[in-house]
């Protein structure tokens, strides 16, 4: 890569850019994202799947996660959903259901599921309202904790509490690790750009009189 030859943008240049432009430039300069599907449901049981790139860890204890919901110029109706019944799931993509995940995106009336619309399978477990993604190897349960408009943008970040995972047992390590690349779980970079991972390395706790060194997975339960 040749760093004689660097684009420059602006603050003035990218917001005189065209506005799709504009999107593509800073939702990929972000980098990798984790990336997701989120599974809701309202109080008639009609069904909501929709991919979302902007799921963000808050917490361990409580173990606490964050949502960015776009603005409502739009029917949001996964927001509705979580309002409605204070419950949602996230569900990791892996290769098998990329395309299908991806057409969630589509902007499909209330009344069709994307489940139905993508082919992909409701599943209900636990004491979770919502539906997961059966053919996800990762899913979690989350509680609606809080909501908060951003007044920046109108943006509405949307709080929840983790009530359970389910995820394969070869994927867990002894020290409480989840090997996230074991389960075939994909990452993005910006709206429509899929990934697999290559681990490089898992390095040692940081401490100002020690040298880094790489960390080897050990694995709960043999393969």
């Amino acid at each position: 890569m040749d760093k004689h030859h660097t684009c420059v943008f602006t603050h003035e240049e990218l917001m005189s850019m065209e506005q799709s432009l504009r999107v593509n430039v800073i939702n990929s300069i972000l980098g990798f994202k984790s990336v997701a599907l989120i599974g809701s449901i309202n109080d008639k049981k009609e069904s909501n799947l929709a991919i979302f790139s902007s799921i963000v860890h808050l917490g361990a204890s409580p173990p606490l996660i964050g949502l960015v919901v776009r603005p409502d110029c739009v029917d949001r109706h996964t927001l509705t959903n979580i309002m409605e019944t204070a419950s949602f799931t996230i569900n990791h993509i892996n290769e098998n259901i990329m395309q299908q995940a991806h057409q969630t995106s589509a902007r499909y009336p209330k009344e069709i599921s994307e489940f139905d619309a993508t082919q992909l399978t409701e599943e209900y477990k636990g004491n979770c309202k919502a539906p997961f993604v059966k053919e996800s190897h990762i899913q979690m349960a989350v509680s609606f904790r809080e909501k908060h408009e951003l007044s920046i943008n109108a943006c509405q970040f949307v709080i929840g509490e983790i009530q359970a995972i389910y995820f394969p047992k070869e994927c867990f390590c002894v020290d409480g690790f989840i090997d996230i690349e074991k389960a075939q779980s994909i990452t993005c970079s910006g709206l429509d750009r899929y990934h697999r991972t290559q681990h490089l390395a898992r390095l040692s706790y940081a401490k100002v009189d020690k040298n880094l060194s790489s960390q080897k997975l050990e694995y709960k339960y043999s393969t």
